[in-house]
């Protein structure tokens, strides 16, 4: 079961991505190619019986995420390797923090 209140979003590169609870994810402008810095496991879920106004579009985020309005039934669609979707590497972060001179992560968008 998924909690009320809980963030989803449509885009399976994305969900794979903050799977693994990573503090920065870069997407390109269609989210199909997506990378991250986490380091958990992740495990990919589905939402199995989503109706119209079950979910809400987050605001500022372009559609990539979702509120749930319900608790909902989601269906395990398996485990997933650190390494998908690939990991950043050094210089992609590096080159990624140049924007944020605070030292601030967080959601990072191409």
């Amino acid at each position: 079961m998924l909690s009320k209140g809980s963030v989803v979003t449509p885009f399976k590169e994305v969900a794979k991505a903050f799977s693994h609870k990573p503090p920065m994810v870069s997407m390109s402008d269609d989210y199909g190619v997506v990378k991250h810095n986490g380091e958990v496991t992740g495990f990919l879920y589905v939402i199995s019986d989503a109706a119209p106004g079950d979910v809400v579009e987050m605001p500022g985020t372009d559609s990539t995420h979702w509120v749930i309005q319900r608790d909902m039934e989601v269906e395990f669609l398996g485990e997933l390797p650190i390494s998908d979707p690939p990991l950043l590497t050094e210089e992609e972060i590096a080159e990624l923090r140049k924007d944020r001179p605070d030292g601030q992560t967080g959601f990072v968008s191409s």
